[in-house]
């Protein structure tokens, strides 16, 4: 994919800047009216897509309550207009494959646009990302090959759901109506391999310390298919919305085509207002 177009979900060529510029929004820390408030003024403010996490309580997110992710995204469906939806990343064991498949195929409907799902194999048992499972009782898969099985099957299954030769016993199950990429968050090369084996994109912390290897292991598992998509993410700063500050132009020297900025704590619409990503 050119650093400078990118193709069009909707089928050719548009001319777009050479990153394209998103926000993630935390909903552990803001109430339903102010994400509400920060996705119109980034939709105002010309920023690509916002995201959200998908965790099941707020102390993973140092706050004090959550909104379930895809409950989140209809609303914001509801209330929003151009900007793009997106989950980065759903963890892959909070829900069964055809549940995931369908809600992601809802958002779209409701928002009559793009809804781009960010997929996680979810988290180790020794990890404090955990610990929300654990204490809702739901089982915490051990093994990363487990984990990496369960990412696979669930790409499968929304592919299998929302593909275009569906068989006729899922004529009525819910489809998406515009292009809905897959994209895989990656924190190791075996992910990142995966993403670019079988999924529309990869998503990759931008201070990562082993970021240009999981790039490199993505783009060389992608080939040469088209439309795949190199994203990364990072808490917001005013120089990342500058096309010419050091840090938008390593994205472009990295290839990098999109990325989610983080909102930080404290960080609500009025911050955001009139702040426009170049």
């Amino acid at each position: 994919m050119g650093r400078n177009t990118r193709v069009g979900w909707g089928g050719g060529w548009a001319r777009q800047p050479a990153v394209i510029v998103d926000v993630q929004v935390n909903p552990a820390r803001l109430a339903w009216p102010e994400i509400r408030d920060v996705a119109l003024a980034a939709e105002d403010a010309g920023y690509g897509a916002v995201w959200t996490f998908d965790h099941l309580a707020g102390s993973s997110l140092r706050g004090e309550a959550m909104l379930e992710t895809f409950t989140l995204l209809g609303a914001l469906a509801a209330v929003t207009t151009r900007i793009e939806l997106g989950a980065m990343v759903v963890n892959v064991h909070n829900r069964t494959p055809a549940t995931l498949a369908v809600a992601a195929a809802s958002v779209d409907a409701i928002a009559d646009r793009t809804m781009r799902l960010g997929l996680g194999a979810g988290s180790s048992p020794s990890s404090r990302w955990s610990e929300e499972m654990r204490a809702v009782g739901q089982p915490v898969v051990a093994t990363v090959a487990a984990r990496h099985a369960r990412l696979v099957e669930t790409i499968d299954v929304v592919r299998r759901l929302h593909g275009p030769d569906r068989p006729p016993e899922l004529a009525t199950v819910p489809r998406p109506r515009h292009p809905l990429p897959v994209v895989v968050g990656a924190a190791g090369p075996a992910l990142a391999t995966l993403a670019g084996e079988r999924a529309d994109g990869v998503n990759v912390g931008w201070e990562h310390p082993r970021r240009d290897e999981l790039l490199a292991a993505a783009l060389t598992a992608r080939g040469d298919r088209t439309g795949f998509e190199v994203s990364t993410w990072l808490v917001w700063a005013p120089d990342l919305l500058d096309p010419d500050s050091p840090r938008r132009r390593a994205m472009v020297d990295a290839g990098v085509d999109r990325v989610v900025l983080v909102l930080p704590a404290g960080f609500g619409s009025a911050q955001l207002s009139g702040r426009r990503p170049r």
